[in-house]
């Protein structure tokens, strides 16, 4: 809102301080009358709200796959710079695939890497869903998903010996944090933060937004979305939900929407990642416990969390579990919904929504 000054000076000009409107006062009744009724007029056309949203997009390609970044900014500025930049360090920091990166050189064992700040708090927010849920999600999974040909690494000829050989190498209690440095029980361990990065990369861009005074965006890096405050005159964010595709590059289709205010949504899901040998179908979540990709009927399942880090790693812990395991920690969980899509008895596609994400849900 913007209100002027009113002043009137003794020649009986009547004038606004930032608009400039001079109206000359002549010494006769009627101007005397008149004048009320334009420092009234003049009053609610400076009071009244003022255009001062731009929108601003960009995309482009970050962690092997796509970005997209919608604000609104009364300058209209473009940030793209900037979140470029800082995706680029993040994948300093805990992409597997950069081989430079501080994951990497953890990984090769290189002696007293120091780890940075993304690195460790990407750490933090893994080992604290891992606690919680009870090791389903696990961020030394990495031998295993690396075995099945799902990382950085070729895939693997897959045998029980070989899992048997790999599964005393998966425990995240075997990993600690010790100051700025990762200490391991056994060399041989490897981390995999895939199932967390893309999230907390997400908080990490709406942050930088936020401290150049954006308060109205949305992110999405690889379906992995932040979104805070709403489009301006026009309400909440609306984000849709994708429905499981029969086939990795079959047509994408929304099985929901909902409205985003100032929370995170992310969706794990085993219809794009797999691999089909002998006619049997490998999911790229792994089960840490078994060392096998999961065989439950849970299709996908999208997390609704305050952030985009809890968010996506609370979604991959879930699909481990499969739907009723879910459903309990859900029960214990405060400040996280979900919407679960599964397979039934007939193998009919369904959906099963929590109360808190039914409420959110676009009618």
């Amino acid at each position: 809102m913007t209100c002027g000054l009113f002043l009137f000076d003794r020649s009986g000009v009547f004038f606004t301080i930032d608009h400039c409107i001079f109206i000359p006062a002549k010494n006769n009744q009627k101007m005397r009358k008149t004048l009320p009724y334009l420092v009234i007029l003049l009053l609610a056309v400076s009071c009244s709200p003022r255009e001062k949203h731009q929108k601003v997009g960009f995309n482009g390609l970050a962690q092997g796959t796509y970005y997209a970044v919608t604000y609104y900014e009364p300058e209209g500025r473009n940030f793209q710079a900037g979140i470029d930049s800082l995706l680029r360090a993040f994948d300093m920091s805990v992409s597997v695939w950069e081989p430079s990166s501080v994951i990497s050189r953890i990984n090769r064992g290189e002696d007293q890497v120091i780890c940075d700040e993304v690195f460790i708090n990407t750490y933090l927010l893994a080992r604290k869903v891992a606690e919680e849920s009870g090791g389903a999600f696990d961020y030394t999974v990495g031998p295993l998903v690396n075995a099945w040909g799902f990382g950085a690494e070729g895939r693997r000829e897959i045998s029980q010996a070989l899992i048997d050989s790999l599964l005393p190498y998966i425990g995240y209690e075997m990993v600690r944090l010790e100051g700025s440095q990762i200490i391991v029980e056994k060399d041989g361990i490897r981390f995999d933060f895939n199932a967390v990065a893309q999230g907390y990369s997400v908080d990490l861009a709406g942050a930088y937004l936020a401290s150049r005074g954006i308060e109205n965006f949305l992110i999405d890096i690889g379906g992995e979305i932040l979104a805070r405050g709403q489009k301006p005159g026009e309400g909440p964010w609306v984000v849709g939900i994708e429905r499981p595709a029969r086939e990795e590059l079959s047509e994408r289709q929304l099985e929901s929407m909902v409205h985003l205010n100032n929370r995170a949504m992310a969706t794990s899901g085993n219809y794009r990642k797999f691999y089909e040998e002998d006619g049997i179908r490998y999911s790229h979540t792994i089960d840490p416990q078994t060392g096998y990709p999961v065989t439950h009927t849970l299709l996908s399942v999208s997390v609704v969390a305050d952030d985009c880090g809890s968010a996506d790693a609370w979604a991959t812990a879930f699909m481990v579990m499969g739907l009723d395991k879910a459903l309990k920690v859900l029960e214990t969980k405060e400040g996280l919904d979900a919407f679960f899509i599964y397979s039934d008895s007939d193998g009919s596609m369904q959906t099963y929504a929590t109360e808190g994400l039914k409420e959110i849900m676009v009618k």
